[in-house]
């Protein structure tokens, strides 16, 4: 992917895959994010996505903004037909990013790429980086060779509906017919298709301690806990002292026009 350079003002935005800025690559976390604080605790998370950034660079892009880390966009490659598998599982993020490293470490040819995130700095908010950052994502798939980028997408407003199903929250449309949901929306109006709900994409359970570090809350009755930020209420169990947060995300596919990676290039 050839780098894309945008001039507004006195600001100059850099938008590559890590692969062709490495130098990069240790500084993609150098963003004020806003992730809510229980989301890292994910024990796939924590185990592997630091690494995905440097393991598959032509996958993931990165935007500056001067010197400035402002933007990452993260996606990993799998193989969707080994036996026991599939292009959108029901385990989503979780999942596939799984998948990515059992691939990797046995060196098994991918057959589809997924997104996994894409975070944009607190202060860059707003000015139409996040769908740059998915246009970065599936030229990076495109130039692998891939005909679809799959994303388990995290609805930016469902938190503010936690008690409701998530198949229902597709459901709320605007007018014009796009999702109400605004990050859903710009996945549809990018070419991408909804194609279903992902019921456990991530999971994070902890002791009741934790999670009262985690977020202040109390976490004192049992049953259903809402925590800011979370998709649906926290389950609670006063007697185990434990508490699990399972999220679903939702499957988009987003068809793409591959091209033949060029041999020799650092990013095929």
């Amino acid at each position: 992917m050839t780098g894309c350079r945008a001039v507004a003002g006195t600001d100059t935005l850099t938008i590559t895959t890590a692969a062709e800025r490495p130098e990069l690559i240790p500084r993609v976390y150098e963003i004020d994010e806003t992730w809510p604080a229980f989301i890292p605790h994910d024990l796939v998370a924590g185990t592997l996505l630091d690494r995905v950034v440097a393991e598959f660079p032509q996958y993931c892009a990165v935007a500056t903004d001067g010197d400035r880390v402002v933007a990452r966009a993260l996606a990993v490659p799998f193989d969707a037909h080994a036996d026991g598998r599939e292009e959108t599982p029901d385990q989503g993020w979780d999942q596939v990013l799984s998948w990515a490293f059992h691939d990797l470490r046995r060196s098994a040819a991918p057959t589809a790429a997924s997104a996994l995130e894409i975070t944009v700095d607190t202060r860059h908010l707003g000015r139409g980086l996040s769908y740059r950052m998915l246009n970065a994502l599936r030229s990076a798939a495109e130039r692998q060779g891939h005909t679809a980028l799959l994303a388990p997408v995290r609805p930016t407003a469902k938190h503010l509906l936690p008690r409701l199903p998530m198949a229902e929250y597709l459901t709320r449309t605007r007018t014009d017919g796009l999702p109400e949901d605004p990050w859903l929306r710009v996945h549809v109006k990018a070419g991408g298709s909804i194609v279903k709900v992902a019921p456990a994409s991530m999971t994070v359970s902890g002791s009741l301690e934790q999670w009262r570090q985690w977020t202040g809350l109390p976490f004192d009755r049992d049953g259903g806990t809402e925590v800011p930020g979370a998709l649906v209420p926290v389950h609670t169990d006063l007697a185990q002292d434990r508490a699990v947060y399972v999220e679903p995300n939702v499957w988009v596919r987003h068809p793409l026009r591959p091209v033949a990676p060029i041999a020799g290039a650092e990013d095929s």
